[in-house]
């Protein structure tokens, strides 16, 4: 009886499911005295100041009257199941309504401190590793496509390759990260990375390198949308837009890190091992091992972290979320030197659960066909949360920022590629210029133990020649003639005989293939044990040029990177976005003066700078556009988008290297004044709690 009393007195004060702070105490505030012994009296006894209740004591009989109220309470949550969804929905809405401005007043009681920054960095890693993995292929394609004898076709493939696992991964795990957790997903996310960036390391063949790099993209791809989402979660109002932008820094930090240890470990050939002819383990896989680096100890870190309150709160596990916010509120203000204040919130509201159809087999049936309903059911949640987003709420917002994330990601990726194109093209052109041509030149009885490069021969004749021990590099041999001429462990590159005439000669252990031989008539010559594979000339090969540009486009994003999160609270998110692409866009102007390599260089850390605080901007927004329980989901859609655009921008804008740059030019910058001025009729969320 006193348990049914007590019951009576419980529906009566949540009487309607209406959340009320004063009356009903889900929440205290600050103005009473906090004393833990009375906090927990009152969790444990009912008071009143006319009739105290206390637990365990005989209550008497309840009254005819409470029992027909307490029947009517419990009418509507028993006949849940036969209500329309439509209604469950919105008593949902109100209710979530209600938990966004009760959690922002608790995030603020929690202060923000020493679990905020660990964090910070904890997340901060694993942007760092996504910054790393847009850079690691660009580095290792030269190397890469001889140590595999790449066609230019397959160095391509390689090249967008990552970029689709992004884009796949990005929409995947984001929209699971709203099912099953920002904690869970960010580390099957990392751990698929590593797992997958670890492995290709060490594979030979370029299929199997290739599928690596495909899911290594794709676990990476899950990381933005996950890491900005989970981090948000724990920032108040005052704080999110400055701390996300300090957040974006780690990205700068991770092509800083990937152009510095491109340029100390590539070029060292002696940084690996051969096993035999066939495996061969050269510097440039030990760039890709160390590139995994930050991921990993992104993943060991994310260990120790919580899942977000925010999201335990979503799917009704109040007790959990509770416990989280109250170590948030210990921790820092134990770092404050206050560990004498308690935390005031007993109770947090929860939205009304919608219960989903999940477990059909949870008790028979075998173990795989229980797991498959479980993937099955998730991903069709994963796709109705991306329906949702197209829905008459958020249609608009979503296309508008899917225009401005495309029109950024093509003109930004587009101009990044074609930077270094257009730098590896000036330099080729002036090597090109340098070309040393021998007419008609006799040479007999000689040897040749020394590097030919940059030459063409024309109308030459070479009897009883020896080539040993010799590199070729861009040599050319036109209408020439080899009689009794011997070559010996001779490697080549770009080297090619045309219209020549060989007679009686040998090839040992040399890699002049037959491709090599254009138009040329072959007399009773002789190929013996030919050079296998494809091999590397370090020195000659990478170009510390390309890491030098890639570092100082990375580093000069902090001037903007840093304006960006002092302003950011200050001007707003769609100020910030439209004036920083309207910039950028002029500044793709002054990229017809580029005519040198200094000169394409410093234009091109001009468009990083002033491009970096569009890119913050939109990371803010888009997080706080769309509640919860599709923050994740959305963030996935438009972060995939962007990588859409990144190929598309790059498949068009090498396209156009050597030949015009009028094209990229223009293309980028009307993209980015089009985005620009689209940006600036998107909704300003900095005064807005998170929903």
């Amino acid at each position: 009886g006193g348990r049914e009393a007590n019951q009576v007195s419980d529906d009566y004060r949540y009487q309607d499911g209406n959340y009320d702070a004063a009356n009903d105490s889900y929440y205290r505030g600050g103005d009473e005295p906090a004393h833990e012994e009375d906090a927990q009296s009152d969790v444990t006894e009912g008071h009143d100041e006319d009739d105290e209740v206390y637990e365990g004591e005989y209550q008497g009989i309840p009254h005819p009257d409470d029992i027909k109220e307490k029947q009517k309470q419990r009418a509507p949550a028993m006949a849940d199941e036969y209500r329309d969804r439509a209604d469950l929905m919105a008593e949902r809405m109100e209710d979530e309504e209600q938990l966004a401005h009760q959690y922002e007043n608790i995030i603020e009681e929690c202060g923000h401190g020493r679990f905020q920054w660990t964090l910070f960095f904890v997340l901060g890693l694993a942007l760092m590793a996504d910054g790393v993995e847009v850079f690691v292929v660009g580095f290792v394609l030269p190397s890469a496509e001889k140590d595999m004898c790449l066609s230019s076709s397959n160095k391509g493939m390689l090249g967008l390759i990552v970029y689709l696992g992004m884009m796949v991964g990005a929409v995947l795990l984001g929209g699971l990260a709203d099912k099953l957790g920002r904690k869970q997903c960010l580390i099957i996310s990392l751990a698929i990375n590593a797992a997958f960036a670890f492995l290709s390391s060490f594979v030979q063949g370029y299929g199997f390198f290739l599928f690596c790099r495909l899911i290594s993209g794709l676990g990476i791809g899950g990381t933005l949308p996950i890491v900005f989402a989970y981090f948000s979660e724990f920032l108040s109002r005052e704080k999110r837009g400055e701390h996300l932008s300090w957040l974006c820094m780690f990205w700068m930090i991770g092509g800083i890190y990937a152009s510095a240890m491109a340029w100390s470990i590539i070029p060292h050939y002696g940084w690996g091992f051969s096993m035999g002819t066939k495996y061969h383990f050269h510097s440039w896989r030990v760039f890709v091992l160390v590139c995994s680096l930050p991921c990993i100890a992104s993943l060991v870190a994310l260990k120790f972290m919580p899942e977000s309150p925010r999201f335990l709160l979503e799917v009704g596990k109040h007790d959990e979320a509770w416990m989280i916010l109250k170590q948030v509120h210990d921790t820092n203000m134990r770092a404050k030197g206050e560990p004498e204040r308690v935390f005031t919130v007993s109770y947090i509201k929860t939205p009304k659960q919608v219960d989903e159809f999940i477990e059909i087999q949870s008790s028979t049936g075998t173990w795989y066909q229980r797991w498959l309903v479980r993937i099955t059911t998730t991903l069709k949640q994963v796709w109705d949360n991306v329906l949702y987003c197209l829905t008459a709420q958020y249609r608009m917002n979503t296309l508008m920022l899917a225009v401005v994330w495309f029109t950024m990601a093509l003109s930004y990726y587009g101009l990044i590629v074609w930077f270094p194109d257009m730098i590896r093209y000036l330099q080729d052109e002036a090597y090109e210029s340098r070309v040393k041509i021998f007419d008609e030149e006799e040479v007999s009885h000689f040897t040749f133990n020394f590097t030919l490069e940059n030459q063409i021969h024309r109308n030459g004749e070479y009897r009883n020649d020896k080539f040993i021990g010799m590199k070729f590099k861009e040599v050319k041999f036109e209408d020439s003639l080899f009689e009794d001429c011997y070559f010996e462990d001779v490697t080549s590159s770009e080297t090619f005989f045309e219209n020549c005439t060989i007679i009686s000669t040998v090839f040992y252990n040399t890699d002049l293939y037959e491709h090599k031989f254009i138009n040329c008539r072959l007399i009773n010559s002789t190929f013996m044990k030919e050079k296998e594979g494809c091999h590397i000339d370090f020195e000659e090969d990478n170009d510390f040029l390309i890491y030098l540009v890639s570092f100082l486009g990375s580093l000069s994003v902090l001037p903007g990177n840093i304006i960006s999160a002092l302003l950011m609270d200050k001007i707003g998110r769609i100020k910030m976005i439209g004036g920083s692409m309207l910039i950028s866009a002029v500044c793709c102007f002054f990229l017809f003066f580029g005519n040198s390599e200094s000169a394409m260089i410093g234009w091109q850390c001009l468009f990083c700078g002033a491009s970096i605080a569009a890119w913050n901007a939109l990371d803010v927004i888009t997080v706080e556009l769309y509640p919860t329980d599709k923050r994740a989901t959305a963030f996935g859609i438009l972060n995939g988008l962007c990588k859409f655009g990144a190929i598309l921008g790059n498949s068009i804008f090498s396209s156009f290297v050597g030949i015009t740059k009028v094209v990229p030019i223009l293309l980028a910058s009307s993209a980015l004044v089009g985005g620009g001025l689209l940006a600036l009729r998107l909704p300003e969320t900095r005064e807005q709690v998170l929903m």
